[in-house]
């Protein structure tokens, strides 16, 4: 995507009005497609209000939005560029929650059929997925944008936890040297707390320095885990 189109829809999902259109039925919180109206054109979108979020045992209450919104912020800072735009809005039509660009891609292609080629792209999601400590990569929450092909991640609402939270169904690269490429934005953490604080805890945040410190150094994708759950459930 252009700089110009990016920016309008920046623009538009920041200060544009913004209408239901349906309701995503799988999954456990309320997730909305909707229309975001702005300057005579409509954009679509991913609205997550904070109330529909259901309680979890091991996350703070009401703090998934706020985790969306991080995720977005440190793709963007890693110039990885693979979460599409979130911002948090506090005037949605059920109350404050994030509200994502909605990206066009096949629905039926996904991790458990990509392509070996298209798997091989998937290192940045996993490094991704390492840092944020993502709690929830499932198969179909890694796609790849129609005519474009730009490769994208989404639903990180339980990511970003202090303890060691990491299940992902993309442990295709485990045991491999991390590309020098990948690894190298993270060695410039020092504004990560500036950009961070509004929606991670400071532990939340000191905890993700010390991930990427850790990752600097041990230059591999780690092996899975088998002292502990490492896949989500359902996969996909």
């Amino acid at each position: 995507m252009n700089t110009h189109a990016a920016k309008l829809i920046q623009s538009a999902l920041a200060h544009g009005n913004y209408d239901l259109k349906g309701q995503f039925m799988l999954g456990s919180n309320y997730t909305f497609f909707v229309d975001v109206h702005y300057e005579g054109k409509i954009y679509k979108a991913v609205y997550k209000p904070i109330r529909g979020e259901q309680p979890l045992w091991d996350f703070p209450d009401n703090s998934l939005a706020q985790r969306e919104v991080a995720a977005y912020l440190l793709s963007e800072e890693l110039g990885f560029h693979i979460v599409p735009f979130t911002i948090l809005r506090e005037d949605g039509p059920y109350g404050a929650g994030s509200l994502q660009q909605y990206i066009n891609y096949d629905v039926e292609y996904h991790y458990f059929n990509f392509t070996d080629e298209d798997k091989q792209a998937l290192k940045p999601v996993m490094l991704f997925d390492l840092l944020v400590n993502n709690a929830d990569r499932k198969g179909s929450h890694v796609f790849f944008e129609e005519g474009t092909r730009a490769l994208y991640a989404i639903d990180h609402g339980i990511c970003f936890h202090e303890e060691d939270k990491l299940r992902t169904v993309i442990w295709d690269f485990a045991n491999q040297p991390i590309p020098d490429e990948l690894l190298a934005p993270l060695s410039s953490t020092s504004n990560w707390a500036a950009l961070l604080e509004s929606y991670l805890t400071p532990n939340e945040i000191r905890a993700l320095k010390s991930r990427a410190e850790f990752l600097l150094t041990a230059k591999m994708f780690p092996r899975v885990p088998q002292d502990r759950r490492a896949f989500p459930y359902p996969p996909i």
